[in-house]
């Protein structure tokens, strides 16, 4: 099931308040929903936009993917830089390699993929253009 965090519109006619919750990607924008993370008050002075941080960071790291706007409204609240936080250490923690499925067996009867290319022309001379807008001829090095 694709998560979506996402706003569901509340309130009177011409008087909207919304809520910012988990739900299914399927569901209509007014329809079921998981969880309520927070709330969103557009027509407040200035506007009100309360979050449950933990609830927000818990769904975002299980995967659920926030529309434009509540992405706005999690960076005004803190919690979509707790996520990019997380999320940036994470890859760092996870540096182990794992070496490739054939790694140092070649076929009988076929070269490796570790050999190295034969050798290439060399390269033709390349226009370079300088600051100044002029072309110059020159090598690729």
């Amino acid at each position: 099931m694709a998560v979506k965090l996402r706003l569901m519109r509340m309130g009177k006619k011409k008087q909207p308040t919304y809520r910012i919750v988990a739900a299914d990607s399927h569901s209509p924008r007014d329809g079921r929903f998981i969880e309520i993370v927070g709330t969103y008050a557009p027509r407040a002075e200035p506007s009100a936009v309360t979050v449950d941080n933990a609830r927000a960071l818990a769904w975002l790291v299980k995967g659920a993917q926030p529309t434009e706007t509540v992405r706005k409204l999690l960076e005004i609240s803190g919690a979509w830089g707790e996520y990019a936080a997380t999320r940036s250490a994470k890859p760092a923690a996870a540096t182990r390699t794992r070496p490739s499925r054939g790694a140092g067996k070649a076929p009988a009867g076929k070269p490796s993929r570790t050999t190295p290319p034969a050798a290439a022309e060399p390269a033709e001379p390349v226009a370079v253009v300088a600051e100044g807008g002029a072309a110059e001829a020159g090598s690729a090095e």
